[in-house]
């Protein structure tokens, strides 16, 4: 997955599974991290559940090199 495709995917937030893909990781170590110190990620999530959620536009300006609030 690139860029693009990330940018091209419709709505506002992201699955582990796709972040996954583009940072060419294994969605569930995305998952476990959320969950057990989501900072160490680097880029906003939403932990709902068992449910991660990750912002669009949040992961967007991480991979940009933007700050992230």
């Amino acid at each position: 997955m690139t860029l693009t495709d990330i940018e091209n995917i419709r709505g506002e937030v992201l699955s582990a599974t796709q972040v996954g893909a583009y940072l060419h990781t294994n969605p569930q170590a995305i998952r476990e991290q959320a969950r057990e110190c989501p900072e160490m990620l680097g880029f906003p999530v939403i932990v709902v559940g068992t449910r991660v959620i990750i912002p669009k536009a949040g992961f967007l300006a991480y991979i940009s090199g933007k700050e992230v609030r």
